[in-house]
């Protein structure tokens, strides 16, 4: 187990690679964030409490391996050994891991909006979820949805005294962790009040974002979740925009946002997603914000999704 108790810099949430894999813009982020966090440190105090990282892992008899996550634990976690909190699962992209909110510089960000009081005291739990879109996998050798229904949010919100209860639970995610996040929130709306996403991987046509090619790199990518090539029929059963045209979505606060310019077209499938929430009457909060699928375009929207699960979280 390790904490981290300081900055640290590198990689991103990770999205999908331009005309390739993987592509990391890294440095300009770790950048943006570095001066952000400078910037905190001149305007608070040096004494103010802060929160901490918490890295472990958890033996899965799903998947039949140990899953890394990583807990963001505020300061009162602490200090109150008898509160319970709130709590949100953040969802990493493809490429990246479980410790993505140490690496990218976003736990920085979540310390200094708590101490602007800007967030309310909740968890942040990110478990590694590979290149599996957290769903089960079509040939059935990834079962990472019953994973994380099972196994990861049982054992997290007893270990880290998180409280019962559908308003004290939410999801979101960004790029692929965006897909997942809507996808389950969309799948299992019984278990959260609130889901949020940012760039989500929304394909309305699944042949034309993977090109002539079967063997296309982004087919390939899609491989080991959908079929290689992807299944169409199974993508569909899976996609958070067929899911939303029938799932009962009562109760469920919904916001998403996505560049204008995205790499890979997603701002099509946001697009679209939000015509059929407005068709069906479904209240949520949509932006289609200037900007493409990369590091700078999430720093700078981040803060939102936060802040918008933190005022629907139950006051302490």
């Amino acid at each position: 187990m390790s904490n981290f108790p300081v900055l640290e810099g590198a990689r991103l949430f990770a999205p999908f690679a331009k005309g390739g894999l993987l592509r990391s813009n890294g440095a300009m982020f770790r950048s943006f964030l570095y001066i952000l966090f400078l910037l905190n440190l001149l305007s608070h105090p040096v004494f103010a409490a802060t929160g901490r990282v918490e890295c472990n892992s958890l033996p899965s008899k799903i998947l039949f391996r140990n899953v890394p996550y990583c807990i963001v634990l505020p300061p009162t976690f602490d200090t109150d050994k008898t509160k319970h909190f709130p709590i949100l699962y953040s969802l990493h992209g493809l490429g990246d891991n479980e410790q993505f909110f140490v690496h990218s510089g976003a736990w920085n960000l979540v310390e200094d909006l708590r101490e602007k009081g800007e967030l309310k005291s909740f968890l942040i739990a990110t478990p590694d979820g590979g290149a599996g879109f957290y769903i089960n996998s079509k040939d059935g050798k990834n079962r990472y949805e019953d994973f994380l229904l099972q196994e990861f949010f049982p054992f997290i919100e007893n270990r880290y005294r998180a409280a019962p209860g559908r308003a004290n639970r939410a999801i979101s995610g960004v790029s692929m962790g965006g897909y997942g996040a809507l996808h389950l929130a969309f799948r299992h709306p019984q278990l959260f009040s609130s889901v949020s996403a940012h760039s989500a991987a929304l394909i309305e046509k699944l042949p034309g974002f993977l090109g002539a090619s079967s063997n296309s790199p982004r087919a390939r990518v899609l491989g080991g979740v959908f079929g290689n090539p992807p299944d169409p029929v199974f993508w569909d059963q899976h996609s958070p925009l067929i899911l939303a045209r029938t799932a009962n979505l009562a109760g469920l606060k919904i916001y998403f946002d996505c560049g204008d310019n995205d790499d890979y077209g997603f701002n099509a499938g946001a697009t679209a997603l939000d015509k059929i929430l407005t068709a069906r009457r479904i209240p949520h909060e949509f932006h289609l914000y200037p900007g493409r699928h990369d590091p700078a375009y999430f720093a700078e929207h981040l803060p939102a999704s936060l802040q918008f699960h933190s005022r629907l979280f139950p006051s302490p």
